[in-house]
């Protein structure tokens, strides 16, 4: 029968051409036991298959589907609102290793957020763009991939026979995804916050060599100041005469780039200077709500609430600052400057209160969403889940925007009387003081006691707020404060 059969499962893809008395030979598709159809030669004077010969008349050219691999850029997407650069705190992957989509490929410190890149590529890393420590470059090549990707080839004339077809390969993987490096995974193995990596890089010490004391193994800023107190301490070898010539005397004068952070208040309060500000300052008597939240920790204490067991002044101080602004709301509003309408104020429903929080990675003021709508002990709980987010440098964009007022607490560190700045998203600004027991006259007597006082300062942006509507809004908020239960005739 002279038959020639072609391997079955071939990449060959086969055009039907109309039937032409000029062929020199015929073919047939027989389908085979399992289904996959097999190619069969039939010579022309051949009388087998009689019946196939009017059906087909041959296959006239194919096409084949070569697989190649193309290298893609990963571009640095925004992850801020007005974010141009961040910086690169650390690399999850080198070039050689595989990933796929959503595998971490770095970690990066925006303005006041950090956060993981991962990769939306199934493929090989081929070139990372920048090395740990460097300013990334929104809508730059951040890493180069390698994918794979399909390319038709050109059509090719029929050979003579299928016999001496070679049967395509199908293409082996580079590498396997359980061979990724070892220094991947000791990068990997490292838990610590950006802060910390860059007082490690700043000092030169290397974080596989610190020994951890945090929550499963955790570096801490300590852990780092401490070995490196400790290295300091060790006796290392006597430089030479030449050697000591050659570094810089103690003391000697340094410049160094601005953080992210820092970088961030540059541009914001370079902006807030376009505002003029005036300040109000004022102090608030806290015996009654001493009281009060004394009685509330103490329950809390035998009974902890979705594992709150104490709160702060804080909450307090946020949900009466709230509870005014449903009196005030010029106070929560916003200045919108638009070109050819002139200035014009929108007034915000949302109470959003910004929190400014010292952090490893510097000052940072998330805010606590929709203050109106919740409990003192919500808040409390969410002032707690910030704070933890804000150690570990994990605050997201989300958490770091959106602020319609802040109100800070300079207090627990120091200080009484300040003077902080508004920012162009807010119309109004407080500082809370350290809270003291003072002396002070009862009533008109002259009969003098002790009470627990705290001084606030102030500040609004004089364009749209006066200083008779600062001082109406701030004497509500204190006389909340100041008789608490005030607070239970309002509160849904």
């Amino acid at each position: 029968m002279n038959l020639t059969r072609t391997l079955p499962g071939a990449a060959f893809r086969f055009t039907r051409r109309r039937i032409s008395q000029s062929i020199h030979a015929t073919s047939a598709v027989i389908p085979s036991i399992s289904g996959i159809p097999c190619i069969h030669r039939i010579p022309q004077d051949s009388h087998v298959f009689p019946h196939s010969a009017p059906l087909l008349s041959g296959f006239r050219k194919f096409t084949t589907s070569t697989t190649r691999q193309k290298i893609l850029p990963f571009l640095l997407a925004d992850i801020g609102e007005g974010t141009t650069e961040v910086e690169i705190i650390q690399w999850f992957v080198k070039p050689g290793d595989v990933v796929a989509q959503f595998d971490k490929l770095c970690e990066v410190q925006s303005d006041k957020a950090a956060d993981n890149i991962t990769s939306r590529f199934d493929g090989i890393v081929r070139k990372l763009h920048y090395k740990a420590g460097d300013m990334a470059i929104v809508g730059k090549p951040l890493v180069d991939i390698e994918v794979e990707g399909s390319e038709p080839a050109s059509h090719a004339p029929a050979p003579q026979s299928l016999a001496s077809a070679a049967p395509a390969k199908p293409q082996q993987s580079t590498t396997p995804k359980e061979a990724i490096s070892a220094d991947r995974e000791k990068v990997d193995d490292i838990l610590t916050t950006p802060a910390v990596r860059r007082i490690a890089r700043e000092r030169g010490i290397d974080l596989a060599l610190v020994k951890g004391t945090g929550k499963g193994g955790r570096i801490m800023k300590e852990d780092v100041l401490n070995h490196s107190e400790i290295s300091k301490a060790s006796p290392t070898p006597v430089p030479s005469l030449a050697a000591k010539a050659s570094k810089q005397p103690a003391g000697a004068d340094t410049l160094v780039p601005l953080s992210p952070i820092q970088k961030a208040m540059f541009k914001s309060m370079t902006r807030s200077l376009a505002i003029p500000h005036f300040g109000f300052s004022d102090e608030v008597i806290l015996d009654k709500l001493a009281a009060a939240r004394e009685s509330i920790n103490a329950q809390l204490k035998i009974d902890p609430q979705d594992g709150l067991s104490k709160i702060t002044y804080m909450p307090f101080f946020i949900k009466a600052l709230s509870l005014a602004l449903e009196k005030y709301h010029l106070l929560n509003a916003l200045v919108v400057e638009e070109e050819g309408k002139g200035p014009q104020l929108l007034y915000r429903a949302q109470h959003n209160v910004g929190m400014a929080m010292d952090t490893p990675n510097g000052l940072v003021v998330p805010s606590i969403k929709n203050v109106q709508s919740l409990t003192i002990l919500d808040i409390a709980r969410e002032i707690e889940r910030l704070k933890v987010l804000g150690a570990k440098g994990a605050l997201t964009s989300s958490e770091l925007t959106g602020g319609t007022i802040t109100l800070s607490n300079i207090g627990n560190i120091g200080g009484s009387y300040l003077h902080p700045v508004c920012v162009t998203s807010e119309v109004c600004i407080g500082a809370i003081g350290a809270i003291k027991r003072v002396p002070q006259f009862q009533g008109d007597s002259d009969r003098v006691v002790a009470r627990k006082v705290v001084a606030v300062s102030w500040n609004a942006d004089h364009r749209v707020v006066d200083g008779a509507t600062m001082a109406r809004f701030v004497g509500v908020w204190r006389r909340y404060l100041e008789k608490p239960e005030l607070m239970l005739t309002v509160l849904s």
